[in-house]
């Protein structure tokens, strides 16, 4: 259903209640001509309404000419921020960002994390927004599962399809999205509710199978056909299968840079106010997959770029591909079985 703006000022109150906005402090939107002009209209007046100062930023798309889609993510490390010092200074300058424009994988967010802003990527339509509002209870759920990921040394997942994978764990930090940023200098997705962390460099070995219903983003369609990859040794050997298959393969062929084939961060989806299905009911266009990232209970596995966690890898392929019907294991613990998470595993 449509989203009032009533609706969705409420929401943003709670997103940045929950974010610690206080009057008087500095708020900055990030936006682009393509931001949702609702979501632009209600952000800005609930951070005046919640007292805070109030800057729009708004910058031109670049990367036409070398990304293969119109999707925000198609093209990462680039942005419209690289060489405005302008505007990374007043980004830098303020106390939260709030990135209607998608800022992911740039040296620059990356900059401006390290002076203590907070940066809030919103990037989804409204009535995603409003369904999966985040909360307090999202947090701890999310930080309980956190405190296994960190302390274990291997991933191990399988599936009835096939997938039989294990990731060395240990180099990386481990990541927590659950929708808000209540301290100085961190990052969070509005909507969320899923954790991951990232493979040790050339410790991802094994076959991951991608099953008929599975996600691939940025494409934002369901699989009709397996896909098998091959991994050793951290990167993707081989991509087999049919028609989806070759499509992936090509798409991953066009931007010519091995690095896009390196396993990325790993986790799995706690959000149950996402679902699998709601893809099948969007303009594609108009979403960038946080359903399909957060749904409960999918093991995401990514491929490309890990310089957000301190990684050497920039390039701009980046891939996101939640699987169902997994079972993950930590060590010799399950956190997710078939499909479903298991709480027990982190009291």
């Amino acid at each position: 259903m449509p989203v009032s703006d009533y609706q969705l000022i409420k929401a943003w109150d709670e997103v940045l209640k929950l974010s610690k906005v206080e009057r008087g402090q500095k708020v900055s939107i990030l936006c682009g001509p393509h931001t949702h002009p609702q979501t632009l209209q209600t952000a800005t007046i609930a951070a005046q309404a919640a007292g805070a100062v109030v800057t729009k930023i708004e910058l031109q798309p670049i990367n036409a000419e070398k990304a293969t889609s119109r999707d925000r993510m198609n093209y990462l490390g680039e942005t419209p921020l690289t060489n405005n010092p302008v505007a990374l200074a007043a980004m830098k300058n303020s106390d939260l960002v709030l990135d209607l424009m998608v800022l992911l994988f740039s040296p620059e967010q990356l900059e401006i994390l390290e002076s203590g802003t907070k940066i809030l990527l919103v990037a989804e339509p409204p009535e995603v927004l409003v369904r999966a509002i985040p909360t307090e209870d999202d947090r701890k759920r999310v930080l309980a599962a956190s405190t296994l990921l960190r302390k274990a040394r291997t991933m191990h997942v399988t599936s009835a399809t096939g997938t039989d994978v294990t990731f060395q764990l240990g180099d990386f930090p481990t990541i927590c999205e659950y929708g808000f940023c209540e301290k100085p200098g961190r990052w969070d997705h509005w909507p969320s509710g899923f954790l991951f962390t990232f493979a040790n460099e050339g410790g991802s070995d094994g076959t991951i199978v991608v099953d008929r219903g599975d996600i691939l983003l940025p494409q934002r369609n369901y699989v009709s056909d397996k896909i098998t990859l091959n991994l050793r040794d951290g990167f993707v050997r081989s991509i087999e299968g049919d028609v989806d298959a070759a499509m992936l393969r090509e798409f991953m062929e066009a931007y010519n840079d091995p690095e896009a084939y390196a396993i990325a961060h790993i986790g799995w989806g706690m959000q149950p106010r996402c679902y699998w299905h709601t893809l099948s009911l969007m303009d594609r266009e108009a979403t960038t997959g946080q359903d399909a990232r957060a749904f409960e209970g999918n093991f995401l596995f990514s491929l490309g770029p890990n310089n957000e966690a301190g990684g050497p890898r920039t390039t701009p392929c980046h891939l996101d591909i939640p699987l169902r019907n997994c079972t993950v294991r930590l060590d010799d613990i399950v956190v997710v079985q078939d499909g479903k998470v298991i709480d027990e595993a982190f009291q």
